[in-house]
């Protein structure tokens, strides 16, 4: 089960239609649904887990934390909606479109999508455009 949650005043408008385009990404990629948190936060909650989970004094768009089991897809991703506020203009993309494609590289970290390297950052980037493309809006 995906769900949603908020350390900020926001609400994802379309959920169930989110969720189910987010697990039909996880069987696609071959693994099972497990429990998957999204929760939106701002830039100072997220910078503080990047720098005390992950040693990273930097500002970023989405951190997740995966708790999967074999092929049991199982995690926490955290998305600053700040930052995706931010990166959709500068990207000149909607803000409902850079939500989904942070949302969606949370998921395929979890699927075994890495993005250190150029090569893993180009693959990841592909599969974010591929499953976009087939989000209903």
């Amino acid at each position: 089960m995906i769900s949603f949650s908020s350390e900020v005043p926001f609400e994802i408008s379309n959920a169930d239609t989110t969720a189910s385009w987010l697990g039909a990404i996880i069987s696609q990629e071959d693994y099972n649904e497990g429990e998957v948190s999204i929760v939106f936060c701002d830039d100072e909650f997220l910078h503080k887990l990047n720098v005390e989970f992950l040693d990273h004094d930097t500002l970023t768009d989405v951190i997740s934390f995966d708790y999967s089991m074999g092929k049991e897809i199982h995690g926490e991703i955290f998305i600053s909606i700040e930052r995706v506020k931010e990166n959709a203009n500068e990207f000149n993309q909607s803000f409902d479109t850079e939500l989904a494609r942070v949302m969606a590289h949370g998921i395929l970290h979890y699927c075994g999508y890495k993005d250190k390297s150029e090569s893993e950052a180009a693959a990841m980037r592909s599969k974010e455009e591929f499953y976009l493309q087939q989000r209903a809006d």
